[in-house]
């Protein structure tokens, strides 16, 4: 899918562009070129040291601002596709700087949809989160215009065959700023804050988000938003696989945070299919046939008023599970 394929990632130095650099020069070494553009220059020289050009001579590091649209159009000459990873994502941040998330989120996306009409760019992915549907905080509000803009842009491109597509999934385990590298700081001063003992989360492993960025990129016909079939888990059953011996102590939900996520509402059913591993909701305006989609991906339509809800999920990870993940995807060394 990548022979001779040039690649751009933006936020590209974060938890899932590193990891979707890794799975491309281990899955797709025939790459032509993998272009990381981020604003962080220690970040950048960090991965440039573990990715020298003397042994991945395909990668490229670009400074850069997806707030930027000119060093954004710059950057995209002679890509193929885009990944869109770059965001202002810390939900209590972005409450108290608003219009600095606004600038990154929804001007940002709307500089990547237009840097990508302007170049050779053929698909483009752009990542979303489940606080966008149905948003309480400002954060989740700028990923649905984020998700909004990026589905319009399959209307707007004319004769380009560009295809534009989202994929949006819960909590990425063990990426930064997540509960449970936080969790494993704080067991060692014996105390635990949760916010609210009921909390629960959708859970995807770094694989699992690069492996729907990678189906997207292949599959997508343009307009649709993946949703993965993953399972929950319960934030006191995070706590009790982490420090079982810990207290616990409820701290209150904060500002512009939910008890439960959602990734489909019921809104959107009207729109959703299940493709299998993944559901998707289809755009209500698309520009190819919706029976030959459905008969492609042997696709199948959900309930009236189904909703896809952490709190209502069907499949939970328990606390030994947990454990096992954590070993496995976030501290090898982990024990109890």
């Amino acid at each position: 899918m990548l022979s001779n394929k040039s690649v751009l990632i933006t936020g590209g130095t974060g938890s899932l562009g590193k990891a979707l650099t890794e799975h491309i020069f281990k899955n797709h070494p025939e790459v032509k070129r993998l272009v990381i553009y981020s604003r962080d220059e220690q970040k950048q020289f960090q991965m440039a040291q573990e990715y020298p050009t003397d042994q991945y001579p395909q990668i490229r590091f670009f400074i850069g601002d997806v707030r930027d649209r000119e060093r954004l159009t710059r950057a995209m000459k002679g890509i193929d596709y885009v990944i869109h990873a770059a965001a202002m994502k810390h939900v209590p941040i972005a409450e108290y700087n608003p219009d600095e998330c606004v600038k990154t989120n929804i001007h940002g996306a709307q500089n990547v949809i237009d840097a990508c009409l302007a170049c050779t760019v053929e698909r483009v992915v752009a990542l979303s989160t489940d606080k966008a549907a149905a948003p309480v905080n400002l954060y989740g509000a700028t990923k649905l215009a984020s998700d909004k803009l990026f589905v319009a842009a399959n209307n707007i491109k004319g004769w380009n065959p560009i295809k534009f597509s989202v994929v949006r999934y819960g909590n990425v385990m063990g990426s930064n700023g997540s509960v449970i590298p936080f969790f494993l700081k704080k067991r060692k001063e014996g105390v635990l804050p949760i916010t609210d003992p009921e909390m629960t989360r959708f859970n995807i492993s770094l694989q699992g988000g690069v492996d729907m960025v990678m189906h997207a990129l292949e599959h997508a016909w343009g307009g649709e938003i993946y949703v993965p079939k993953i399972p929950s888990y319960r934030i006191t059953d995070v706590a009790q696989a982490i420090a079982p011996d810990c207290e616990i102590k409820v701290v209150g939900i904060r500002p512009g945070e939910k008890v439960h996520e959602e990734m489909i509402t019921s809104s959107d059913s009207f729109y959703t299919w299940d493709l299998g591993k993944y559901y998707t909701i289809l755009p209500s305006s698309h520009q190819w046939k919706l029976n030959d989609y459905i008969q492609y991906f042997h696709a199948k339509k959900v309930a009236l008023g189904f909703r896809y809800n952490s709190g209502e999920n069907t499949e939970w990870e328990t606390v030994d599970s947990l454990r096992d993940l954590i070993k496995e995807h976030v501290e090898p060394a982990f024990s109890i």
